[in-house]
């Protein structure tokens, strides 16, 4: 039986593109620094990473079409938080916003890796934003390595 996967390493000819929403700054900043770091760290070179700054989780999705449509990046990192609140705005947007990133993975055929935090409070996203639970936007970062060098064994 042939197995076929990836390995967590930097393609030089590839670049990557993180879009990440403003609201909730502390947390995304820890979320960027993450992702940003462990990029660098397994050899992504820092003119290699494209920054896109969107207002919420909610713009994320149509960014990341437009952004795959024009198929410069060889993986796109979601990153932002959706936290619960009295209404039900909170499932709209954290549901919508995964729909929307793996629909985008699917139709342009390119990674597409969802690090948007959807918390019940604000402490559950400070612990996965470099807390005890770890960085998603770090853990991220590696998948969208692995799953470039897939892609290319594929």
């Amino acid at each position: 039986m042939a197995v076929i996967h990836g390995t967590v390493r930097a393609h030089a000819d590839t670049r990557l593109a993180i879009i990440a929403s403003r609201w909730n700054p502390r947390i995304i900043d820890a979320l960027i620094e993450g992702a940003r770091h462990a990029l660098i760290e397994h050899g992504v070179s820092e003119q290699a990473i494209d920054l896109v700054r969107v207002p919420g989780a909610w713009e994320i999705p149509a960014v990341a079409a437009k952004l795959a449509a024009a198929g410069q990046h060889g993986a796109i990192l979601a990153l932002g938080c959706v936290v619960r609140g009295d209404t039900r705005h909170y499932e709209h947007v954290a549901d919508g916003c995964a729909e929307g990133l793996m629909r985008v993975a699917v139709e342009h055929r390119i990674p597409v890796l969802n690090g948007v935090l959807a918390v019940e409070k604000h402490a559950d996203a400070e612990a996965r934003a470099g807390g005890k639970h770890g960085n998603k936007g770090e853990e991220i970062a590696l998948a969208a390595l692995e799953m470039i060098d897939l892609w290319r064994n594929l």
